[in-house]
């Protein structure tokens, strides 16, 4: 039985390209359904062109990742397992294969994501735990520089060490690029959440996924290239708005109270750091009064209390 592959994709015509033909590597026969969120960069007719065998799954409009994702499971069968994969990620030789034989070896596990690189072939991060108040500071003041750089990578802001290695390891979540799901997963804890727009998708799903007992692991054996944010970052002000409000989201459904309070409170004191440094931006020339105006909005929406 052909593997339903899940791509949602929203004005991303020559990566979604470049995605679909990526599939041509696997052994795995495929049957890649993409949800196009309403693109207006000829990607529908791209698509009826150059992959007409692709099922092509029209919203008429932009219902956002989770939602679209769903959409797209109502078109994928009786199959074992459903590949989602971002547009922005292509397969490389074996990768498919190494997931589905992870998944026939190990029944107890209900995701497996592979490794992720960057196009020049550097390693991204994609193994990760559920988000802490600690990363939440890291978030706001990402780590750089010598020394406190190192902190971006660690597990102290939910990384996983990914070495290299070729062993597959048990984690918390994956980044939402490339996820084989099981079948008999997704029937007993249901799809993504329809509260979700875009971002904290895959956590909160992963967070119901391990709930009802479900293991999830990397395959590091299988590698996929991921451009990163091809989508999201069309909409920098929107996606910067969606990403803080996928995460309070998340934190009112899986944290007890007390952890969305301080992480308000941390998003309020960020706030009001980044729009100071803003203005002292400003007033150097560094940015213009756009940029100013943007930045601060931005911040003081993200801060705003629900």
């Amino acid at each position: 039985m052909p593997l339903p592959i899940i791509i949602v994709s929203y004005n991303t015509c020559d990566l979604l390209r470049r995605c679909l033909a990526s599939l041509a590597l696997a052994c795995v026969p495929t049957r890649p359904i993409v949800v196009d969120n309403a693109s207006t960069d000829g990607s529908v007719a791209m698509l009826r062109a150059e992959f007409p065998a692709v099922t092509l799954v029209e919203p008429g409009a932009n219902l956002g990742f989770a939602r679209a994702n769903n959409l797209g499971l109502q078109q994928s069968g009786t199959a074992p397992y459903v590949l989602f994969l971002n547009p922005d990620a292509e397969l490389t030789s074996g990768a498919l294969e190494a997931l589905v034989g992870f998944l026939d070896e190990h029944p107890q596990v209900g995701m497996v994501a592979p490794r992720l690189i960057y196009p020049d072939g550097q390693p991204q991060p994609a193994a990760f735990r559920f988000p802490t108040l600690l990363m939440s500071v890291f978030d706001c003041w990402p780590p750089h520089g010598r020394g406190w750089g190192r902190l971006y990578n660690h597990p102290l802001n939910g990384r996983y060490r990914e070495d290299g290695g070729q062993q597959p390891f048990a984690i918390e979540h994956p980044l939402g690029a490339a996820m084989l799901v099981r079948a008999q997963t997704i029937a007993e804890v249901g799809g993504f959440s329809a509260d979700f727009w875009l971002y904290a998708e895959e956590v909160e799903w992963c967070w119901r996924i391990r709930r009802a007992g479900w293991a999830i692991w990397q395959e590091p054996r299988a590698t996929v290239i991921h451009a990163a944010g091809a989508s999201s970052g069309q909409f920098r002000t929107r996606s910067f708005l969606a990403l803080h409000q996928a995460r309070r989201q998340f934190f009112a459904q899986a944290y007890a109270p007390g952890f969305g309070r301080w992480h308000g409170r941390l998003i309020q004191v960020a706030a009001l750091h980044r729009s100071l440094e803003a203005l002292w931006l400003w007033r150097r020339g560094r940015i213009d009064r756009a940029e100013l105006r943007r930045r601060t909005w931005a911040w003081g929406m993200a801060a705003r209390p629900d």
